[in-house]
């Protein structure tokens, strides 16, 4: 058996190009990409991505939807991505936090994270209101700057950085959330570095309102943001200071559980640390 060194540049090319289809379709998995998408996104040949398509799906990482004929993520990238979160994702750090918020203010939690030009939705932590919003559910993306947590996101990036992805992501948002113009973005940004909280007033669905909050790393970088979501009349004036300060409370207990490198609590979910 060869050395993995003396490999092929050809078989590592594939290997490569096959990955590259995985992270593109996985960008892309809730709505998912026919061939001549992918075709287009990767400027392969058809017979290429076909080829490497076949084999990704032989392995359970992407599947193919019956009735569309587009791909997704299979089976094996979800039971991956199970795998690899205790190691290397924020959840673990941030679950506790969410339960806490969730139960504390009946409304919905959520962890999501930057991948690229979009945010995702790591996990939905629901309350115990009746009256609940479901525009916002794990495994979800949005361009960064779309809802709370996303917002929260775009505003802690570097100005110049913030404008290179509005710029990136312009002819999506024009496409698909007209009511979050350039002009309107940029305001909600400039509010959000002012207060270091993001409010998305209905923006995205009506009557459904969140705020975000910006996670940073031991050294300062994002890594992603908690946010809530309910309807507008549990989002006003007073209640919505008693949220801002929660989700304040528990960003800070995620951000020092991330320098510590600390595990999951073990100790009882209702004591704030």
């Amino acid at each position: 058996m060869k050395h993995e060194a003396t490999l092929p540049s050809a078989g590592a090319q594939s290997v490569d190009r096959a990955l590259s289809l995985v992270s593109l379709i996985g960008r892309h998995s809730g709505a998912g990409l026919s061939l001549s998408a992918i075709v287009d996104h990767t400027g392969l040949h058809k017979a290429t991505v076909r080829r490497l398509l076949l084999a990704l799906m032989r392995a359970g990482l992407v599947e193919q939807a019956g009735e569309s004929r587009t791909y997704h993520l299979g089976e094996e990238a979800y039971l991956l991505g199970l795998l690899a979160q205790n190691r290397h994702g924020l959840l673990p750090q941030a679950i506790d936090s969410l339960r806490r918020l969730a139960r504390e203010t009946g409304d919905a939690a959520f962890v999501s994270v930057r991948r690229g030009l979009h945010a995702a939705c790591l996990h939905r932590e629901d309350g115990d209101h009746p009256i609940r919003t479901y525009a916002l559910m794990p495994g979800a993306h949005h361009p960064l700057g779309v809802g709370a947590g996303s917002l929260a996101m775009l505003a802690a990036l570097p100005e110049d950085e913030a404008e290179a992805v509005m710029d990136a992501n312009r002819a999506e948002m024009e496409a698909n959330y007209p009511r979050l113009s350039r002009d309107s973005l940029r305001a909600l940004l400039a509010e959000t570095r002012d207060s270091g909280v993001a409010l998305n007033p209905g923006l995205i669905f009506e009557d459904s309102w969140g705020l975000g909050v910006a996670l940073r790393g031991p050294h300062g970088q994002l890594v992603g943001a908690l946010s809530l979501a309910a309807v507008e009349s549990r989002m006003k004036h007073p209640r919505r200071d008693d949220l801002v300060r929660a989700l304040k409370d528990e960003a800070r207990v995620v951000e020092r559980r991330l320098a510590a490198g600390a595990a999951p609590e073990t100790q009882d979910e209702g004591t704030r640390r």
